[in-house]
């Protein structure tokens, strides 16, 4: 008896002794963004799962904004401080769907201090077809963990929280930016610069990829693209939507043009237009997207390009702007038009 007590008491002594510090490296990098502390250890963040990081940041630390910016990982590459005339979250994620808007702003008003007044929605040509835009998704599983009561220390139990903490100090300490996104304790999104080598590899690449998996056969337009951000306006009809285009390199736009798709592309700009009234544009030919090393891979643009596009947008529609176009019913025609002519130049 004397020797079972004995070694539950070495077993017990040594669990605490494994989890106690484990919990307080984890609080102290806080990889999941569950407690808001900031320092020079925790200052660089890789990304673990964003629906879950920014969720996590809504919930668990002071949240109060009138704007909120939903897009793909492109528009995490915008930062939210860039609006002056607006207080901005960016909750953009990875591979955010048009399916998704509703519920993520639906949180993000739940949980604002202040009414949400505004979204401003990144639109990505390629999210627009059957494949990328049909399948319901929403936010309900991360709301449903989350709701539970342990869930922030269950985290700082973990193992798996454990190896990102350590990462992320290991970011930190080095002032190491070595990741295509790493974040830093604002919720603002930088990303490792690369040679011109391996951005061409990079681009040529992607291209291929978009090839094989995004243009081509597989991209056919979704005819309920406009129903599904039609039912998304309906459920928040006091929210003003600001809309506007994710660039992409001119590469990879001569791709799009390649598999066929320049007449969807067209399609998906005036169906925008109908549904928002105006819409800023900025995939198409100009000083942005004519220069590949605005990206790190013809896709993503580095937080450079984010800036100008927050300064555009907070601009207004009627601002004039060599990288930006805010088209409406009355220039669309035009712009499209123009848009033609230079890319018949490219060629």
């Amino acid at each position: 008896m004397k020797q079972s007590r004995r070694f539950l008491a070495i077993f017990f002594s040594l669990l605490l002794l494994t989890l106690v510090p484990i919990s307080i490296i984890n609080y102290f990098i806080d990889p999941l963004w569950t407690f808001g502390q900031k320092h020079a250890w925790n200052d660089h963040q890789a990304v673990i799962d964003e629906r879950q990081q920014k969720t996590n940041r809504i919930l668990f630390q002071p949240f109060s904004y009138d704007t909120i910016l939903l897009g793909s990982s492109r528009s995490t590459y915008i930062d939210q401080h860039e609006f002056k005339s607006m207080k901005v979250y960016n909750y953009s994620v990875n591979d955010l769907s048009i399916r998704e808007y509703d519920t993520f702003l639906a949180f993000a008003e739940a949980h604002s201090k202040q009414p949400v007044q505004r979204v401003i929605l990144g639109v990505d040509f390629f999210k627009s077809s059957v494949q990328e835009s049909s399948q319901p998704r929403s936010l309900t599983n991360y709301e449903k963990k989350v709701a539970d009561p342990l869930y922030r220390f269950k985290n700082l139990l973990s193992f798996d929280t454990l190896r990102y903490s350590l990462e992320n100090a290991r970011l930190s300490i080095a002032n190491d930016v070595s990741l295509n996104r790493v974040y830093n304790r604002d919720n603002t999104a930088d990303a490792k610069k690369i040679s011109r080598e391996e951005l061409e590899q990079n681009t040529a690449e992607k291209i291929e990829r978009f090839k094989q998996e995004f243009y081509g056969s597989h991209y056919v337009y979704n005819p309920r693209y406009k129903e599904f951000l039609s039912i998304f306006n309906k459920r928040h009809p006091d929210v003003e939507k600001i809309v506007y285009t994710t660039p992409i390199s001119m590469e990879l736009f001569d791709a799009l043009v390649d598999t066929g798709h320049l007449d969807d592309y067209e399609q998906w700009l005036r169906d925008l237009v109908e549904l928002y009234g105006g819409v800023y544009n900025f995939m198409y030919p100009n000083e942005v997207t004519n220069d590949l090393t605005n990206y790190f891979d013809g896709h993503h643009f580095y937080p450079e390009t984010g800036t100008k596009i927050a300064k555009r947008i907070e601009a207004g529609p009627d601002a004039k702007s060599p990288f930006g176009v805010y088209i409406t019913k009355n220039n669309i025609d035009q712009h499209l038009q123009d848009i033609r002519n230079a890319l018949e130049k490219r060629h």
